[in-house]
C-alpha cells in the first residue's frame, strides 16, 4: 500500500529519519535561541541600567578626591600621585584589599573562598567575586570547567531526589 510515488530526495530523506518534524525541531530551535538571545539583551539592558549611575557616581567622586588631595598636599606632584594610584589598582586587580593596614597578609584564596569559587565554575554562576589572575590559573580554570561542568550536569538529573534529602537532615536536627 503505497501512499504515492516516491522521489528519490524523499526516499533518502526517510531512510535518514528526516521529515517534517526534524524541521519542526529546527525551527523550535531556532525560537528558543532567539528567546534566549532576547533574554540576554534584556539582562544586558537591565545590568546597564542598574550598574552605570554607580560606576559614574565613583569615577566623579575619585576625581573629586583626587583633586582635593592635590590641593590639600601640595608637596605631592600628580605624576607621583598618579603612580601611587596605578601601584594600588594593580594590588586591587591581583586580589590584594588596599584598604588593610595590617602588615598581615589575608589572601583570598583561603580553602574556603577557593572551595566556593569552584562551585561557581562547575555550576555556570560566575559570580566574578573573586578570579584567577595568574596565566596557570586562568588555564586551570578553563580545564576545570570544561570538566566540571559536564560533570555536574550528570549530577542534575539525580539532585531533586538527593539534594532535599541531604537538605532535611542537615537542618532537621537545627529545629529539634
Amino acid at each position: 500500500a503505497a501512499t504515492g510515488p516516491e522521489t528519490p530526495s524523499s526516499g533518502a530523506r526517510s531512510s535518514l529519519g528526516l521529515n517534517e518534524g526534524v524541521s519542526m525541531r529546527c525551527s523550535t530551535l531556532l525560537c528558543i535561541l532567539a528567546g534566549v538571545l532576547l533574554y540576554l539583551v534584556l539582562g544586558a539592558v537591565v545590568f546597564q541600567a542598574l550598574e552605570a549611575p554607580r560606576e559614574q557616581d565613583q569615577h566623579t567622586q575619585l576625581q573629586d578626591t583626587r583633586r582635593s588631595f592635590l590641593e590639600n598636599y601640595t608637596c605631592v606632584s600628580p605624576d607621583i600621585l598618579q603612580a601611587l594610584i596605578e601601584e594600588v589598582a594593580d594590588a586591587v586587580g591581583t586580589g590584594v584589599d588596599p584598604s588593610s593596614n595590617s602588615s598581615t597578609f589575608t589572601s583570598q584564596w583561603d580553602l574556603a573562598s577557593a572551595f566556593f569559587f569552584s562551585g561557581t565554575i562547575i555550576t555556570t554562576i560566575g559570580f566574578g567575586n573573586i578570579s584567577p589572575k595568574t596565566e596557570w590559573g586562568q588555564l586551570f580554570c578553563i580545564f576545570y570547567a570544561l570538566v566540571g561542568i559536564p560533570l555536574f550536569d550528570t549530577y542534575m538529573p539525580a539532585s531533586p531526589d538527593v539534594v532535599p534529602t541531604v537538605f532535611l537532615i542537615c537542618i532537621e536536627p537545627l529545629f529539634n
